[in-house]
């Protein structure tokens, strides 16, 4: 007589909750593309040449014609600038960000993965944190550059901490934008043109290469409200370095504060527009 064991019924796995599925897709798209830019080096080589060819043209090529204050000292100017060239390098990562979506589009790929039951925004999501890694690649070698020419920190390491931070925020609010821009081209060259083309007037109509102060009076109230500036300022107050800003607009007075609020309006707003396009785009 043989006795049947009746086998206990396996419990399907739970569900996974709405964020957490987007949080681990997200993950895993981030690391998609950070392995693909370790296959591609001359993608994080190249993003490096530049910020560290600004560092020096602007340091001993204009270092000794920019008054800061009352001072032309090159010295000062070179600590002055850093700030400045700090933002402009988490910036300028906005285009590769718009490239590199708009190559995916135009090979097929975000079609591919908008047929996965995957979260919708995960695909644009991990791949901003992917350049954000790769950015905070580029900082660390800018550092470094940056100390040798005399740049120096001044207000202690955690305060240079979080005025890295708020570097590192603004780049990941500002690659949004290049998800936006990538997902609205045709082509991976018109995605790195449309990002490039409004990054200049937005970093040079700044605080960022030269004093505010000395700016016609609507180019420099365009200045002390630009979101760039603010960040840039904070990071000079943190840093400890030349070119505090004396003037009465509150994104000057309050830059740390103010930094914070723009970082976090543009990545509300443009991750908005850009799930909502990357919903509705077609390769």
């Amino acid at each position: 007589m043989s006795t049947q064991v009746e086998a206990a019924p396996i419990a399907a796995p739970r569900p996974r909750g709405g964020i957490a599925q987007s949080v681990n897709d997200s993950l895993v798209v981030a690391k998609r593309n950070l392995i693909r830019m370790t296959r591609i080096p001359e993608m994080i080589i190249f993003g490096m040449i530049q910020p560290v060819m600004f560092v020096v043209l602007f340091s001993y090529v204009f270092g000794g014609s920019m008054q800061i204050g009352n001072s032309t000292s090159p010295e000062v100017y070179r600590e002055f600038l850093m700030a400045g060239i700090f933002a402009q390098t988490v910036t300028f990562a906005t285009a590769g960000a718009g490239a590199g979506i708009a190559d995916d589009m135009h090979k097929g790929l975000i079609d591919r993965f908008r047929s996965l039951p995957m979260a919708r925004g995960a695909v644009l999501t991990g791949r901003t944190l992917a350049d954000l890694v790769q950015t905070t690649l580029t900082v660390v070698v800018l550092v470094v550059v940056a100390l040798l020419v005399g740049w120096r920190v001044h207000e202690g390491i955690p305060k240079a901490l979080a005025a890295f931070a708020l570097l590192l925020l603004l780049g990941y609010a500002f690659s949004w934008i290049g998800a936006l821009i990538g997902l609205s081209v045709r082509t991976p060259e018109a995605a790195t043109s449309g990002g490039l083309i409004w990054l200049f007037p937005v970093t040079f109509i700044s605080n960022a290469f030269v004093d505010s102060s000395n700016l016609t009076p609507w180019l420099r109230h365009i200045a002390e409200w630009n979101p760039f500036s603010a960040t840039v300022q904070a990071c000079r107050e943190l840093f400890g370095n030349p070119g505090v800003s004396t003037s009465d607009a509150w994104p000057m007075q309050h830059s740390v504060l103010a930094s914070v609020i723009w970082s976090v309006l543009i990545i509300v707003l443009f991750r908005t527009l850009a799930v909502r396009k990357y919903r509705s785009a077609t390769a």
